[in-house]
Order: structure tokens, then C-alpha cells, then sequence
């Protein structure tokens, strides 16, 4: 429960990292980050990535990043679809990005996802 925990915070603090970031990328020099508490529950699901980073161990760095990707896609998708079947809305919307689809997930935040999954597969190899 505590790692559910660690992940979801570290999520979040990327999340709001993520969205400030894109705001002053916009010329919003305030920084205005926007996320929602959902954001750390779906990020929280990361724990379920740690067998597979034992299992991974070894493999080249590529392709431990893409199979994250991948997964990171999926799990994206499937919680973005859930929430809309239950609460009417998913907390992000890419309808009008690039390269989205169903605006649940967007292709070209793969280099993202693939990063995120080697920072959390760092994490869990020298901080839990």
C-alpha cells in the first residue's frame, strides 16, 4: 500500500510539473498546472509495473522503455475510459491534440511514457 502511495504522489508531482510546464510553454508565466485526484490513483497502478521490472532487469533500455510505453498507453486508455463510462468525463482530454485517439490517449506522448516508465523502474530500484 505505502508503494501505491509513493508512486500515485510521484505521478501527481509529475503531473503538475507537466502541465505548469506546458502553461509557461504558452506564455503563462504564473505556471498554472491542472490535474485532478484521479491522477494519483491511476498513477498509484504503477506498483503493478514492479514485477516486470525485476523481470525486465537486464534487458536493453529501449526495450524495457518501449514495453513500458506500452503498458503506460494501455493503462492510460483504460482508466480514460472507465472514468468516462462512470462519471461521465475523463480528467484529461486530448480530443483536439495530435495524433489522439478517442482523446483517451495521444501517440505522440510516447517519448514521455517511455520516460516515465524508466524513472519509475529507477525508482523502484533505489529508492523502494
Amino acid at each position: 500500500m505505502i508503494t501505491f502511495i509513493y508512486y500515485g504522489l510521484i505521478g501527481f508531482i509529475m503531473e503538475v510539473l507537466w502541465t505548469g510546464l506546458g502553461s509557461f510553454i504558452n506564455g503563462d508565466l504564473t505556471m498554472k498546472s491542472t490535474t485532478s485526484i484521479w491522477m494519483f490513483f491511476i498513477y498509484g497502478l504503477a506498483v503493478f509495473l514492479q514485477p516486470l521490472f525485476i523481470l525486465l532487469e537486464g534487458l536493453p533500455i529501449v526495450l524495457r522503455g518501449m514495453i513500458y510505453m506500452v503498458l503506460i498507453f494501455s493503462a492510460e486508455y483504460a482508466t480514460g475510459y472507465l472514468l468516462e463510462r462512470s462519471i461521465g468525463r475523463c480528467p484529461w482530454d486530448y480530443g483536439n491534440g495530435n495524433f489522439s485517439i478517442y482523446g483517451l490517449i495521444r501517440l505522440d506522448y510516447a517519448p514521455v511514457w517511455f520516460v516515465v516508465g524508466i524513472f519509475y523502474e529507477y525508482i523502484y530500484f533505489t529508492i523502494i
